[in-house]
């Protein structure tokens, strides 16, 4: 695999080197480039912002790295994983969002997720993908989720799959009135013959033309440690598909964030017993 270049936004010293020690030791080659923002000819693939101290600033910086450089992979690193920090990083254009102080096993996960991002996206076309994420159980989500899935594959006549992230009571094939002999966990546990074949038996069709990829019938899954092959599967099907839909639900775990970071748009179902209207990001 290609060398990435990295890049630390950070006024810490002592941070600017702990995160260039993990980088240096992840399993995808990393080595260290100046100034993203520089016009030197100096390609950066990857950047680290620092979040710790002020986070308006960070983003600000997140969002500028965003604009200038579209396809450079963006790590947000913060004290705590707190749930409004994480959706204001991935507002912003981040790709990943990491703890400090860094873990080796987690940057490096992130490291090689980010190169693989890069691969593919020299690669073939890329689907667009639109996740619903909802305030609370019952706030409607799904409802908007399969109502846009069924409406984008009957008008555009493009491929269309919409994916059901809720463990154990998915309910978009109920929805549908649609029954699956599989789910997305046969779809992660089984990555490693994972091709266009084996995913036409995994999904059923819907009459509007539409692809369901049934949710989890397990409580505890998909959880932290289907991350890397969640995301490795949204990979393929962003191959596959014109249009991706997920219905993320409403409980912002790892995977529903892994989901916010492959979209173009995240749509936030409000608390229907709030007054209010639905909020839709560009991400």
């Amino acid at each position: 695999m290609a060398r990435l270049v990295a890049s630390i936004l950070t006024d810490d010293d002592v941070c600017r080197s702990e995160i260039a020690g993990t980088l240096r030791t992840a399993s995808t080659p990393v080595s260290l480039g100046g100034d993203p923002f520089a016009r030197d000819g100096t390609q950066v693939d990857l950047v680290v912002v620092d979040a710790r101290r002020d986070v308006m600033r960070a983003m600000a910086a997140v969002e500028r790295l965003r604009l200038a450089l579209p396809s450079v992979g963006i790590f947000v690193v913060a004290d705590e994983a707190q749930p409004d920090v994480i959706l204001q990083a991935m507002r912003s254009g981040a790709n990943e969002f990491l703890t400090w102080p860094p873990v080796p096993a987690a940057f490096s996960e992130a490291i090689t997720r980010a190169a693989a991002r890069r691969q593919s996206a020299s690669g073939a076309r890329q689907a667009t993908t639109l996740v619903f994420f909802g305030a609370k159980g019952g706030s409607g989500t799904t409802t908007l989720a399969v109502n846009s899935a069924v409406e984008l594959a009957r008008l555009s006549k493009r491929p269309t799959i919409i994916v059901d992230l809720n463990p154990g009571l998915g309910e978009v094939s109920l929805f549908l009135g649609m029954r699956s002999r599989f789910t997305l966990l046969d779809a992660i546990d089984n990555l490693h013959r994972l091709d266009g074949e084996f995913l036409r038996e995994l999904v059923v069709k819907h009459k509007s033309g539409l692809d369901i990829m049934a949710g989890s019938d397990h409580f505890e899954r998909p959880g932290a440690p289907d991350v890397a092959g969640l995301e490795e599967v949204l990979r393929l099907f962003a191959r596959q598909y014109e249009h991706i839909v997920i219905d993320a639900g409403s409980h912002i775990g790892p995977c529903a964030v892994t989901s916010f970071y492959t979209a173009e748009s995240i749509c936030f179902v409000a608390n229907p017993d709030v007054p209010g209207k639905h909020m839709r990001i560009d991400a």
